[in-house]
C-alpha cells in the first residue's frame, strides 16, 4: 500500500509515519508553497492508495487540494487529518470528496481506515465523543 502525506509540519509528518509506517510505503508531497499543485503532482506521480491531507497548508487549503485531486482522479481516497473538530469543515471535506476525517489527536484511527476495518462516520466522531 502507498500513502501520500500532504502535511506542511515536518514533526507531524514524522508522527504520522510512526503510526502507519509499518502498513505502507510513505510518499510525501514536496514543496507545499502551492499545496494544491504539489498535492496533485505528488498524487499523479505516485498514484497512492490513500492520501492523508492536512487542512491548513498555506494559500490553498487541504480541502481545495482534495477537491482538485478528486476532480481529476475520482478514484482517489482522501482522509483529512487535522486539528480542527468542526462540523462545517467536515461537511466541506466530504463535499470535496474526502472519505474520512481524522483528528490529529486520534491518529491511531488511521490504521483502521487504511486497513479497511473502519466503519466510522466522519460526521459523528470528534472531541465530543471522547470527552463524554
Amino acid at each position: 500500500m502507498v500513502v501520500l502525506i500532504v502535511e506542511d509540519n515536518p514533526a507531524m509528518r514524522r508522527i504520522i509515519r510512526t503510526f502507519i509506517g509499518d502498513l505502507a510505503d510513505i510518499v510525501e508531497a514536496p514543496d507545499l508553497a502551492d499545496a494544491s499543485a504539489a498535492a496533485l503532482e505528488a498524487y499523479e506521480r505516485s498514484r497512492p492508495d490513500w492520501v492523508l491531507m492536512d487542512i491548513r497548508l498555506g494559500p490553498v487549503n487541504g480541502i481545495e487540494a482534495s477537491r482538485e485531486i478528486k476532480m481529476r482522479h475520482a478514484e482517489a481516497r482522501i482522509v483529512i487529518v487535522t486539528d480542527y473538530d468542526d462540523i462545517e469543515l467536515r461537511e466541506a471535506a466530504v463535499a470535496a470528496g474526502a472519505c474520512d476525517y481524522v483528528l490529529k489527536e486520534n491518529l491511531v484511527e488511521l490504521r483502521g481506515i487504511l486497513l479497511g476495518a473502519s466503519t466510522r462516520d466522519p460526521f459523528k466522531l470528534g472531541r465530543a465523543e471522547f470527552d463524554g
